[in-house]
């Protein structure tokens, strides 16, 4: 292909089958040339004003006096919002009603807004609220997990899933293991922080600008605050700088606070939180422990399992309940589990609570079996891989979660298998062994881990999508889909699918913005069901208006509707042929409805949450990728050498997208158990709240040899064009980089000792864990 032709290709230009085609982003164009839109560069009215929130310093506390006439007396500021300004529901928690958008008599973490200030400029609002007077009495705050156990703390009722005998089945078990796992938190870290923009209309309506993963959400809860009902609020979103879950709940707080301002004032409000104050008052990826029980044979078999896992939730549920229901769903992995007890506590802790975030709970639950198998090889004495391949689901009539779910799409032999072998496992795993032998300092360390994620909402309602499809008399088609944009690609891909179903070229068809006015009751974009939901809803619309010109067609050619074609912008019936645009006029001027709507429920699915059983997920998304590291055992430093991946795609809806997922995912899972590391001192506040406290990974952390390929199977089940999920699986072939660390940390020791390494596996952590292993003292 030349050159010109390629760039054709992936302008969108070229007119052929759209799906499956690495089509680049339909705004990449924009955003290489800054000219991409978001929140935070649209034109305000005039008279417009800008927020900041009045923070709480105090982790647990009541307020006793609380003094806002210095702020008002500030240059510029024209309002103040306190709970007593708000006309409804002093709330935006989405579940319980347990999150207050402006605290009144309790505070209860560091960072918790207690009041919101607009002004003139967003430089006035910021100085403004740090000149409030607030005194405090202190209470006793509850900040570590443990704590909340001993105490009893939790925001929703402990949580217990089984299967099986464990206890029996311990006891038969020819060798039993105890241990713990501690796995940090992380932050969203988007590059586009939290910001809403909120504009009055006629009779009390407003409409909101929201960098939000769930418009409807948003909708809700500003309607509560104002007193209003769902049909005043409009929101709407175009696209985000980032997500990640970070914009599924917490934007309901930022758009709250603007509409209750914009409300008070009778002006526009745009409320934008800076970096420090976004990492502060919004909510993160839930930290777990973990303690277990485990018996297995002399091969390394599973036999039962035992489990405590504790998240930190933060002062109030937000979407803990969910997120620790996934993390259930999730402890599995690749393992049949047939003798399990697994005991979930939801913690209540004086600290921001914590929310959605890529995966959902599922990460924090894979890590803990993903360390409890490679715990029970090392202390046989047998390769991590071997003991995870005997565990695999699949074997046999293995092939049940412990939530009732058979796992039928089941391709975890054939990846590993394959990845295996091209990633040359066995010849680098002697090859390693020969050079820690022969270093002292340096060690190396290699790790293949698996992936089976289950793809839908826990909550089922949450499985459903509407579209909305214009076609209009010149031909072109402008499409909106409840799906929001955040850099993933889903408008490109429902693009795809409509250009795909009307035979049309990618330029015919603009996707416009999320609105809550063209698409109602939307589910947030989450749990990597965009473009599976969206997509489908988009192609039902598509089929409806082409089932329309169809009919039209063939009977102005005397054919059967099902004989006629639509592609490359032509529509056909054997020699008979016209434009597209042509049909579409004729459509027009036969009063032919040029509009459609579509809807998309996911199928076969049902879940007992009371019980934990049924089957939450349509299908499975798998993966597994190898990873090599070294390690300075004299500074902790950690270097990825090599990594190798294999995920399954189904069938690409766009390679290049898909491709992109992948390789943002695991290197942000790669971060999350590597460098990004939370801290909170004994007075509650969060430390790590700035890049220079808080280390993301960078393109010096990429390996400089890594292979990323798609394993190129079509999903079993009745997916959009046979496709699977990619926006929250990759995330975690990150922990192949994880166990790689550990595993070169197990150098430094003998054979069969037990490696303690926490994640994130910071420097500091690897020296303790690399100092335990040899007896020094200070590492206790």
């Amino acid at each position: 292909m030349s050159a010109a032709a390629k760039d054709s290709e992936m302008s969108g230009d070229a007119i052929g089958p759209a799906v499956g085609v690495a089509t680049r982003h339909e705004s990449a164009h924009l955003h290489v040339a800054g000219r991409a839109p978001y929140a935070d560069d649209l034109p305000l009215p005039g008279n417009a004003l800008h927020a900041a929130f009045g923070l709480s310093t105090r982790a647990h506390a009541t307020i006793t006096a609380l003094d806002l006439s210095a702020v008002l007396a500030q240059p510029g500021v024209i309002a103040v919002a306190t709970p007593a300004d708000v006309p409804g529901d002093n709330n935006y928690g989405g579940i319980l009603q347990d999150d207050p958008i402006f605290t009144d008599a309790l505070v209860q973490y560091a960072g918790q807004p207690i009041f919101a200030v607009a002004a003139t400029s967003y430089e006035a609002a910021r100085r403004a609220v740090r000149a409030a007077k607030i005194e405090y009495e202190d209470l006793p705050a509850i900040l570590d997990t443990r704590d909340a156990i001993a105490a009893q703390s939790f925001v929703i009722p402990t949580r217990t899933m089984r299967r099986g005998e464990p206890e029996a089945a311990l006891e038969a078990a020819p060798r039993r293991l105890r241990g713990s796992a501690a796995i940090g938190g992380q932050d969203h870290f988007y590059l586009e922080g939290q910001i809403a923009i909120a504009l009055p209309q006629e009779g009390g309506a407003v409409q909101i600008i929201s960098s939000t993963q769930h418009p409807t959400e948003v909708q809700h809860i500003v309607a509560h605050a104002l007193g209003v009902h769902a049909h005043d609020v409009v929101v709407q979103c175009r696209r985000m700088g980032g997500g990640f879950g970070g914009k599924e709940s917490q934007p309901a707080l930022i758009a709250a606070a603007a509409a209750i301002l914009a409300r008070k004032t009778g002006r526009a409000v745009k409320l934008r939180l800076d970096r420090d104050v976004d990492m502060l008052a919004t909510g993160k990826r839930h930290d777990f422990i973990a303690d277990y029980d485990v018996g297995f044979d002399a091969d390394g078999r599973i036999r039962a399992l035992k489990l405590m896992i504790a998240s930190r939730c933060g002062y109030s549920a937000d979407l803990s309940g969910p997120v620790n229901d996934r993390a259930l769903c999730h402890i599995d992995n690749a393992y049949f589990l047939e003798h399990v007890e697994v005991v979930s506590h939801r913690c209540k802790t004086h600290t921001v609570s914590n929310t959605a975030f890529r995966g959902f709970g599922g990460p924090q639950g894979m890590m803990v079996i993903e360390k409890i198998v490679d715990d029970i090889a090392r202390a046989l004495g047998r390769d991590p891989l071997d003991v995870r391949k005997l565990n695999f689901y699949g074997i046999g009539e293995r092939d049940t979660t412990p939530y009732g779910q058979r796992v039928e799409d089941n391709v975890l032999h054939e990846i590993t298998g394959r990845l295996e072998a091209d990633a040359e496992y066995w010849q680098r795993r002697a090859a390693i062994a020969e050079w820690n032998a022969a270093s002292p300092v340096v060690k190396r360390g290699l790790a293949l881990t698996p992936v089976k994620f289950g793809i839908s909402f826990n909550a089922t309602h949450y499985n459903q999508a509407g579209a909305l499809l214009h076609v209009y008399s010149d031909g072109t088609v402008l499409l909106n889909h409840g799906g929001t944009e955040m850099g993933q690609g889903l408008y490109t891909k429902v693009q795809q699918v409509v250009a795909q179903e009307l035979g049309l070229p990618l330029t015919a068809i603009r996707v416009s913005a999320t609105d809550t006015s063209k698409v109602p009751n939307t589910s947030a974009t989450a749990a990597s069901s965009g473009s599976d939901l969206n997509g489908k809803a988009a192609q039902h619309a598509a089929r409806r208006i082409r089932r329309r010109l169809a009919r039209l067609a063939a009977a102005n050619w005397g054919v059967d509707a099902d004989a006629v074609r639509f592609a490359a912008g032509t529509v056909s019936a054997g020699a008979q042929h016209m434009s597209f645009q042509q049909l579409v006029q004729q459509a027009y001027f036969a009063r032919v409805p040029l509009s459609a709507t579509g809807f998309y429920r996911t199928p076969k699915i049902h879940w007992d949450r009371e019980r934990l059983h049924g089957r939450p997920f349509y299908y499975y998304a798998y993966g597994a990728a190898v990873a090599e590291v070294a390690i300075d055992t004299l500074t902790g430093e950690t270097k990825l050498l090599r990594a190798d991946i294999l995920h399954d795609a189904g069938r690409s809806l766009n390679p290049a997208i898909d491709r992109g997922q992948v390789e943002g995912g695991f290197l942000q899972g790669v971060g999350w158990l590597t460098s990004e590391e939370l801290w909170w001192n004994a007075r509650g506040e969060l430390k790590t709240h700035a890049p220079s406290t808080y280390k993301i990974p960078t393109a010096y952390d990429w390996a400089a040899r890594t292979t990323v390929r798609l394993l190129e199977l079509p999903n079993r089940e009745a997916s959009i064009h046979r496709s699977k999920a990619v926006g929250e699986p990759p995330l975690m072939l990150g922990m192949s980089v994880y166990h790689a660390i550990r595993d070169a940390v197990a150098a430094c020791g003998t054979p069969g000792q037990p490696v303690e390494l926490p994640a994130p596996a910071t420097p500091e952590a690897v020296l303790r864990a690399v100092a335990r292993l040899r007896g020094e003292a200070w590492a206790a």
